[in-house]
């Protein structure tokens, strides 16, 4: 049964499905002509040129025979890599872990290419394990990554380690590919940096990051959380000190300046999923982005 597509699915509208498909379409024109239904140009034309081409109205208008170009769709193949340290099964909200965010974010993603026809691929991993499922086309290979992505995503996981990750794809997906990459790193520390570099490389990579939750906040019933690092609770007066509140609001804002000063000097676009709500809008804004982006 395909749970998580099925609740993708649910998230999408069909005015929100085609525009964020129009989007994923944009990164798809060849540089070569050939047959689509995306008109390119004229040209004069040549011995071999199919009759059916030829547009009569133009080449009445210049008084040579022109023909028309068409830019043509390629398949391509979408790589998701996903953490899944257990540091993502840490909560986002009070109901909602990182894990689902990450998961609804990669499905989003490989749905929309499964319906352009691409093959999509799924990696997975933390610091004592990583995986991965070559790429297929359809939905149902789609389903079967994004249920291994929750599976081994759990407080008995491994740690996170986004560069033991980054360096296994490194070495076991070599075909170029537009490559989504969900995580939940606030900074790239110097060995992930070097592996990201080189992943820039190699693919056209979309970073996406998941966020937590907010010990600081006053909403929360501090005593039925724990630590999923150390499985600790954690102390009630974190919530009670206003001093502490705005150290770490300005501690989460340096974070997100320093990961995108990393990740603009790679040329990578970045995005950063805050809550559920926004995950759509995310994958939205990470698309106009990318394709604003690959223009310049």
């Amino acid at each position: 049964m395909a749970v998580h597509l099925t609740r993708v699915k649910s998230r999408l509208s069909i005015h929100a499905h085609r525009k964020v498909r129009g989007l994923l379409e944009g990164e798809y024109a060849a540089l070569h002509a050939g047959r689509s239904m995306d008109f390119n140009d004229l040209r004069e034309y040549v011995r071999g040129d199919d009759v059916k081409d030829i547009d009569w109205k133009a080449s009445a208008r210049s008084r040579a025979l022109l023909v028309k170009r068409y830019a043509a769709l390629r398949q391509h193949t979408i790589q998701l890599v996903v953490s899944t340290g257990r540091s993502m099964a840490a909560l986002q909200s009070r109901d909602v872990p990182k894990r689902d965010l990450a998961v609804m974010t990669a499905g989003i993603l490989g749905w929309l290419a499964v319906r352009h026809g691409d093959l999509v691929g799924v990696a997975w991993g933390d610091a004592d394990e990583q995986h991965l499922l070559r790429p297929q086309r359809g939905e149902l290979p789609l389903e079967r990554g994004l249920q291994a992505i929750h599976d081994a995503t759990a407080t008995t996981s491994g740690a996170s380690d986004l560069a033991a990750l980054v360096e296994y794809v490194v070495r076991t997906v070599r075909r170029r590919t537009v490559l989504a990459l969900v995580c939940d790193a606030w900074e790239l520390d110097e060995a992930a940096l070097a592996a990201v570099k080189r992943l820039a490389v190699q693919h056209e990579v979309l970073f996406v990051t998941v966020g937590g939750i907010d010990p600081t906040s006053e909403d929360l019933a501090l005593d039925t959380l724990t630590d999923v690092e150390t499985g600790r609770p954690l102390p009630q007066w974190i919530a009670d000190d206003e001093e502490l509140r705005r150290q770490y609001a300005d501690m989460l804002v340096a974070d997100a300046t320093s990961l995108k000063r990393q990740l603009d000097g790679l040329g990578i676009v970045h995005a950063h999923v805050a809550d559920e709500a926004s995950v759509i809008k995310t994958v939205f804004d990470l698309l106009e982005h990318h394709r604003h982006a690959r223009r310049r």
